[in-house]
């Protein structure tokens, strides 16, 4: 019988209203990764209906979604109608995500077809849907289904950018389903949002991360100890926020985040390369990564030798580009909000500033650093300073928290222009 009451009860014995999420599934190959996406779910407290399509239960079958997620599982309108499950199951929803979707369910969506339960369910949903997009290259390519996902943004729905990868057979490209860890973290951050709506849908940020490597030779580089964590926290929560998200790493060793456009640099160059391209059609910049003030001269082709007896030879330093300073006097696209970081170690708020009124940017994070402070941890403390005067102090906590206060502030801007 298909029920939608959703009531669990608590370790303690007492009865809570579990977050109610519906799992959609649609007939793509990637439809046996969901399985990992449902444990994480029911695992951490949410209570999952899944939903397929009748092509997914040629890859995944019913007994499997109703073992991992304890609901029976139906793909049709007609089953126990007496209890309307084509129009509760969604008025029920807290979220509902669809993972995979395929390229047809899009279709569907985007027009309004309600032919099978999922369909339905996504009429009545009146909570954020997040779409997980898995198709070949060509298909997600193709102009029929750009504007099938240029409609659902535009609805409020968040549609993640699929992943770069190996697909079936032999292909790769882009259209592999995300890793069913990070579409959780996505989820986690819709459902931690509530009802806000999808705030960034239709924008694209370019955000930068980690930290730029200059090569001394070529075992040693000059670098800094950030890890990009706080740039990837931009970059997952803007991404649940509905944004078109492209991420420029600099040598950050963590997983690409689901639904963002990751670009990989080394040096501080090969970054000023990425972000003036990236730029162009941008509607905030982002710029969280540490980039190295200067670069060896020369670069020794051979490692640099230590010589007995001999005190080693000075290296002699080129300053890098100031990217933050460029791309906030160029602002390729009108209305560009542009945000700075500063790390600094002593009178913060002063030096930060300074360096707002020299880079010429709307925004800049100010933040104490230190080698056991901010860097390479989960945490961070703030304060973010406008080109307009005011001061947005965010207390010590997760970095995705200074993150979301981040992206509030350049949706503030962006809405001005």
């Amino acid at each position: 019988m298909v029920s939608h009451e959703w009531i669990r009860f608590a370790s303690r014995g007492e009865a809570v209203d579990k977050p109610k999420v519906v799992l959609g599934v649609s007939g793509g190959i990637a439809a046996y990764k969901a399985c990992e996406l449902l444990r994480r779910l029911t695992e951490s407290g949410h209570d999952v209906r899944v939903v397929p399509t009748d092509s997914a239960l040629h890859f995944v079958g019913a007994a499997t979604w109703s073992a991992l997620s304890g609901h029976p599982v139906s793909t049709e309108v007609w089953d126990d109608v007496h209890e309307v499950p084509h129009v509760r199951i969604g008025q029920d929803a807290d979220l509902v995500v669809i993972a995979p979707a395929t390229a047809d369910l899009l279709a569907r969506a985007a027009h309004g077809m309600a032919d099978d339960l999922l369909t339905n369910t996504l009429l009545t949903a009146r909570c954020p849907v997040v779409f997980a997009p898995a198709m070949h290259t060509e298909m997600w390519e193709h102009p029929a289904t750009r504007e099938n996902v240029a409609t659902l943004r535009r609805r409020g729905a968040i549609v993640v950018e699929p992943a770069v990868g190996r697909l079936t057979g032999v292909d790769t490209g882009k259209g592999r389903l995300p890793d069913p860890a990070e579409i959780f973290e996505i989820c986690r951050r819709v459902l931690a949002r509530g009802t806000a709506e999808a705030d960034l849908a239709g924008r694209h940020v370019v955000i930068s991360a980690g930290g730029t490597r200059e090569p001394l030779d070529p075992v040693r580089f000059l670098g800094n100890r950030s890890s990009g964590k706080q740039g990837y926290a931009l970059a997952r929560t803007a991404a649940a926020r509905g944004a078109r998200v492209t991420l420029l790493s600099a040598n950050a060793a963590l997983a690409d985040p689901a639904g963002v456009d990751v670009v990989h640099v080394g040096t501080a160059v090969q970054l000023r390369e990425a972000v003036l391209k990236a730029a162009t059609d941008a509607d905030a910049v982002v710029m969280a990564a540490a980039v190295a003030d200067f670069r060896p001269t020369q670069y020794a082709a051979g490692k640099i030798k230590k010589k007995d007896g001999q005190e080693p030879d000075p290296i002699a330093l080129t300053r890098n580009p100031d990217i933050l300073a460029e791309v906030a006097a160029e602002r390729p696209r009108a209305g560009q909000v542009v945000v700075g970081f500063a790390a600094e170690t002593d009178e913060v708020l002063v030096n930060g500033r300074a360096k707002l009124r020299r880079k010429g940017c709307d925004l800049l994070v100010v933040n104490e650093v230190g080698e056991r402070k901010t860097f390479g941890s989960e945490e961070n403390e703030a304060v973010v300073l406008g080109a307009d005067g005011s001061e947005t102090p965010v207390p010590y906590g997760p970095k995705e928290g200074l993150a979301d206060t981040v992206w509030d502030l350049v949706v503030e801007r962006i809405d001005r222009g």
